[in-house]
C-alpha cells in the first residue's frame, strides 16, 4: 500500500474530476465511490468520496463543499518524455475551461494546479553549462505550455 496518499477536497465535482482524470492518465482507475446516506446534510445518494488511481498512483477526493478552494502552493507534477505528451496532457486538462497558466502550469476547469513539465527541461537546465542553464530558464519563464524544440535552441544560441 502506498503511504501517502493525495487527497483533494472539491466543492460537488469529486466524482467529475476522478472520471476526467483516469481517462487521461495510462493505467488509471475508478477504486470506489462512497454516498451520503439518509441524514446526512445532502440528499441520500450524493457522492461523498471516490479513491481511483492515476497512473499507479492512489488519490482520493471528497465533495467538501464550497468553502474548501484548491491554490496554487500545491499542484500536481506530471513528467513527460515528448513533446507529444505535454501536448497531450495540456489539452486534456485545460479542455473544458481549465486554464493555461506559466512556465508549464495550468489549473483544470475544477481549479487544480498541475506542472506538466518534460524531462528535456530539467536536463537542458542541469547541463553544467551556466550560460546554457539561463538561457534556458530565460526561454521558459517566456513560455506558457513547455516548448522542448524552442528550449533547446534557447540552449545552443551563442552570445558573443
Amino acid at each position: 500500500m502506498q503511504k501517502i496518499t493525495t487527497f483533494l477536497t472539491f466543492n460537488d465535482q469529486a466524482e467529475q474530476a476522478a472520471l476526467l482524470y483516469t481517462s487521461i492518465f495510462k493505467n488509471s482507475r475508478i477504486n470506489h465511490i462512497s454516498r451520503y446516506g439518509a441524514g446526512a446534510p445532502v440528499p441520500a445518494g450524493t457522492v461523498m468520496s471516490v479513491s481511483f488511481v492515476l497512473d499507479g498512483q492512489a488519490f482520493s477526493a471528497l465533495n467538501g463543499g464550497p468553502h474548501f478552494k484548491f491554490a496554487e502552493g500545491i499542484s500536481l507534477f506530471v513528467h513527460c518524455e515528448t513533446q507529444e505528451e505535454v501536448d497531450e496532457y495540456w489539452e486534456k486538462l485545460t479542455a473544458g475551461g481549465g486554464q493555461p497558466g506559466p512556465c508549464g502550469w495550468l489549473k483544470d476547469s475544477f481549479g487544480v494546479s498541475w506542472q506538466i513539465i518534460p524531462a528535456a527541461l530539467g536536463q537542458l537546465l542541469q547541463s553544467g553549462d551556466p550560460g546554457k542553464a539561463q538561457r534556458v530558464l530565460q526561454a521558459m519563464m517566456q513560455m506558457s505550455k513547455i516548448d522542448i524544440a524552442a528550449l533547446e535552441q534557447a540552449a545552443e544560441q551563442v552570445t558573443v
